[in-house]
């Protein structure tokens, strides 16, 4: 509860300010049980929605990927949508009708969202990453309308490092080359010719990593490696990097989940700046995708222990996961002259509260000569939100706030996290 009650100034925020529409973007729904924590999700989305926070938006839209029994198409994606009463010219996209349509009332979907014409969801193909028996990453798109001003929002959620020997063993990573494949994937789809181009948004979990290969040597540039190998297989189980004098001492012990470095403090110290160059998945998007320039530590894993809310996990090497990407014209949409790119803010939230194993990541624009503070929706090991971005996308409305959320509500919901927003009103 003390997790909650340190974040609720920032969720003050959305209610001081009151953006006019507001996009909640969702991985792993239900959470990794969530045959047993489904429901709860239905209650969190139901609670929201009738909490007094929420009264002045009056139109929303839920799309939550609820159908686990269905392998061949559940993402466990969910996205959110809440127009505030006094935005008047909104539509959205019908892909079956290929037009756009009046927003009215509030409308939860969830299930099958296949037959959803509003949305286009896709699972990723099975041999994109034949190493798990049943992923569950996929992307959903939504299309907007304010005013003359059309726009995509893309919530997705990339695959992961399933090794961290696997990870090191070639620079780039087979890893990156699935994410790579999976991204390339989805801006594919979402530029082809079955529709009009529009400006795209996509923020969610893309699980970029830092080149392992690259940031071991420079960490143990000086060290002698030790390979220790499964006697009945002969493969790699760890890899043990010593110091060459002081005793020899363990610099870096790598295994199949284990990153345990000497000093963890290096990936902190001037916000992990030092590791930026070994960020390169988004090289070969360049000319597709955009992002503001990072000035944040890494965004994952942190401990998702309450009392460690600054601590990195020993499971991963740390890296910046969690981003906020758009195209080069919706780049130009919210980098318009009137708002001077120092004043824009792209860093994390909460950089001392625990809010699960990935840490928020904001990223706002100026509005009326303000820089807006987006809301950081709380966590506790079982709830994590990370991503959001409060953008100006014309002065045709106001604010926009997007914001991704990963959660596993089960344990949220028994925290009594619904409760929080009913303080936005004591603003």
């Amino acid at each position: 509860d003390q997790v909650f009650v340190s974040l609720i100034p920032d969720l003050f925020t959305v209610q001081s300010h009151r953006p006019h529409f507001i996009a909640v973007h969702c991985q792993e729904v239900g959470g990794k049980n969530y045959e047993a924590s489904m429901s709860h999700v239905d209650c969190f989305v139901k609670e929201l929605l009738s909490s007094d926070a929420m009264k002045e938006y009056n139109r929303v839209r839920v799309y939550l990927d609820e159908n686990y029994k269905s392998q061949e198409h559940f993402t466990a994606l969910g996205s959110c949508y809440f127009l505030h009463e006094s935005l008047k010219n909104i539509q959205q996209f019908d892909f079956k009708a290929k037009k756009f349509k009046k927003v009215v009332g509030k409308e939860i979907y969830s299930d099958t969202l296949e037959s959803t014409p509003m949305l286009e969801k896709e699972k990723f193909p099975q041999d994109y990453f034949p190493e798990c028996k049943w992923s569950r990453k996929g992307f959903i798109r939504t299309r907007w309308a304010l005013a003359d001003c059309a726009f995509d929002l893309v919530n997705i959620h990339l695959f992961h490092d399933a090794s961290n020997i696997l990870a090191w063993e070639k620079s780039p990573s087979v890893y990156s080359g699935t994410r790579q494949k999976a991204l390339g994937f989805v801006l594919d789809r979402i530029t082809d010719q079955r529709f009009e181009k529009v400006p795209y948004f996509v923020f969610g979990d893309f699980n970029f990593r830092l080149d392992t290969r690259q940031v071991v040597e420079s960490l143990c540039s000086t060290a002698t490696m030790q390979t220790v190998r499964l006697g009945d297989t002969n493969e790699v189980d760890k890899l043990i990097f010593r110091e060459s004098e002081n005793d020899r001492k363990v610099v870096l012990q790598l295994e199949k989940k284990l990153f345990n470095y000497i000093n963890q403090d290096v990936f902190r110290e001037n916000n992990g700046t030092l590791f930026l160059q070994f960020d390169s998945e988004l090289s070969c998007f360049k000319e597709r995708l955009h992002e503001l320039e990072i000035s944040f530590p890494p965004s994952y894993p942190y401990s998702e222990d309450s009392s460690q809310g600054k601590q990195y996990m020993n499971t991963r090497c740390p890296a910046w996961c969690d981003r906020v990407l758009m195209s080069a014209t919706a780049k130009d949409l919210v980098l318009k002259p009137e708002n001077e790119e120092k004043n824009l803010v792209y860093d994390n939230i909460g950089p001392n509260v625990c809010m699960g194993d990935h840490k928020v990541t904001s990223q706002a624009y100026p509005t009326s000569g303000l820089c807006w503070v987006v809301l950081p929706v709380c966590g506790y090991g079982w709830l994590s939100v990370y991503g959001s971005v409060c953008v100006k996308l014309s002065t045709l409305f106001h604010h926009v706030l997007l914001f991704q959320l990963k959660t596993k509500f089960a344990l949220c919901w028994n925290l009594g996290f619904p409760d929080i927003f009913n303080e936005w009103n004591s603003v």
